[in-house]
């Protein structure tokens, strides 16, 4: 249901392509979901 423009991009960490919902900056690495929830800090429980 989302109108996001998606764009293809290929994971810096696992080299399977991906899409995501910014245009990838050559200079920035790019993450597919997976990978990127592996580097995100552990959500705090309060």
């Amino acid at each position: 249901m989302s109108d996001r423009e998606m764009h293809k991009a290929t994971c810096a960490e696992c080299n399977q392509e991906c899409q995501v919902p910014f245009k990838p900056d050559p200079d920035r690495p790019v993450f597919c979901r997976e990978c990127f929830a592996k580097k995100r800090p552990p959500r705090r429980q309060y």
